[in-house]
Formats: structure tokens, sequence, C-alpha cells
């Protein structure tokens, strides 16, 4: 009875990911489909004449390198970023006393509960007062902090034995020997995890980077990719649209498979009890 149980469940779990899969593979296939073949009624979608066109045609006819540079080098510096200063945060929060600790963390906590478009219009001002409108600084400085983040680095902090730090301290470390050569190690699931998320977050965001740029030169591939889209309204180009969605997908699947380790045993750390 719990065999069968358990292969209904398996049954089931195969169905949902491979319904949530199919569009991504569909997305590949047609993307190294003519144009032409897209809309046929004669094809169906695992017959169709695989081709390069279309990817040969974005490469000449957009600078999708440079779209693709700016999306990195954002995303990249971002994550650097925002994982540094989460990891010194949460360490504060969790191993040092100061005065109103509970209240600015309870501050922190409040700001994750904020949408982010209610951020957009104050922030575009601030950056505007700063002139670093159409600059990679304005579309890096707002995502180098994050409450989820601070508060994520603090929970995993508290979860690490003391008894490592005493030892530490008995050895002569200071407060940053413990931070560097001791907490951190250790943490490396918690850093990777936040990671993934923040260069997930950041390659595909939209709104700001729409709105902080206004050159063609810095914008990232989203964007860009709804810039093309809208450049074409008579007759789409779909074939080169999947092609570009392609180009989009690559850095984050990469990101998740390097950290995929670190990212899934961080998702177990609390699954058993000692």
């Amino acid at each position: 009875m719990k065999r069968a149980i358990y292969l209904i469940a398996y049954i089931i779990l195969i169905i949902t990911a491979l319904s949530m899969l199919f569009p991504f593979f569909a997305m590949i296939i047609l993307a190294f489909t003519s144009n032409d073949a897209i809309f046929s009624n004669s094809n169906s979608l695992f017959s169709l004449k695989i081709t390069t066109e279309n990817f040969n045609h974005v490469f000449s006819n957009l600078p999708i390198t440079k779209y693709f540079f700016n999306s990195l080098f954002v995303a990249l510096f971002t994550t650097l970023g925002q994982v540094s200063i989460a990891s010194l945060a949460g360490f504060a929060f969790s191993r040092l006393n100061f005065k109103y600790k509970s209240f600015w963390f309870t501050v922190i906590i409040i700001t994750m509960m904020v949408p982010p478009q209610v951020n957009i219009i104050p922030l575009f001002f601030l950056i505007k007062e700063l002139h670093l409108i159409n600059t990679y600084f304005a579309m890096i400085l707002p995502g180098l902090f994050g409450g989820f983040g601070v508060f994520l680095m603090k929970q995993y902090f508290d979860s690490l034995p003391k008894e490592l730090e005493d030892a530490a301290k008995i050895d002569g470390c200071n407060i940053f020997q413990i931070f560097f050569k001791v907490d951190l190690p250790l943490a490396l699931p918690a850093c990777v995890t936040l990671a993934i998320f923040t260069f997930v977050t950041t390659w595909n965001s939209f709104m700001w980077p729409l709105i902080v740029t206004n050159t063609d030169s810095m914008r990232t591939l989203p964007v860009a990719l709804a810039a093309f889209k809208g450049s074409f309204r008579e007759i789409t180009l779909w074939g080169d649209l999947l092609a570009c969605s392609v180009v989009c997908t690559i850095p984050v699947i990469l990101i998740f498979l390097a950290g995929k380790k670190y990212f899934l045993q961080n998702l177990l750390a609390g699954g058993v009890k000692e």
C-alpha cells in the first residue's frame, strides 16, 4: 500500500515537472526554427527543421553582446555587494550587542513588507540628485541592500555553534578574524543561496533599468528584449525573440547549476533535529 502511494506521488511529481519544463524546451526548439515554420500547421514541435538563422540575425542586427555585458556587469556587482553587506549585517545582528539592536532589526524586517514599486519614485529622484542617471551605479546601488538578505544571514549565523567562536577567541582571534575565518566559511550555503536569489532577481529586473537608463548602450537584456519586440509591431519576429530569450536564460541556468549543491544544502539545513 505504501509503495503504491509513493508510486502515485512520483508519477504526479514527474507529470508536474514535465508540464513546467515543456514551455522551456519549446522555447529552445522554436528558437532554432525559422519564423515561417513556427506557426506552420503542417509541422509538429518535434519535427521542425533546425536552423541557426534566428541567432545569426540577432547577433548581426543587434548589439546583443553589449546588452549581455550590461546585464552581467550589473547582476554580478549587485550580487557581490548584497552578499557582502548582508553577511556583515547578519553577523552583527547575530553576534554583536549594540544599542537598539532589536529595534533596527525590526525596521529591516518591516522593509521586507514594503512593495518594491513603492520605492521607485523616491529612488529615482535620489539617483537624479546624485547625477547618476544612465550609469551602472544607478542600476547597482539600489540593489546592494535587502532586508531579506540580512534576515537570511542573521538566521543562519544564529544556527552556528558559538563554541567555535569561543575557541577562536582563546586562540587570540579578534572579531574580524572570527567572522572571516570561522563563521563566514560555515555560512557558505546561505551566501550561495542569497547570491542565486540576488543574481536571478537582478538579471530579470526590467522596470528599474528601464527607468534609469535612456540610451541604447546602457540597456540590459530584458529592456532590450522589450524594445526589440516593440520595434516590430506589425511583423513580430518571434524566432528572433525566442533566440534572445534563450540567451537571457543561459546565465540564470548556469548560476543555479554552479550553486545547486550549496543551495539545496541550505534548504535542507533545518530538516533534521539533533
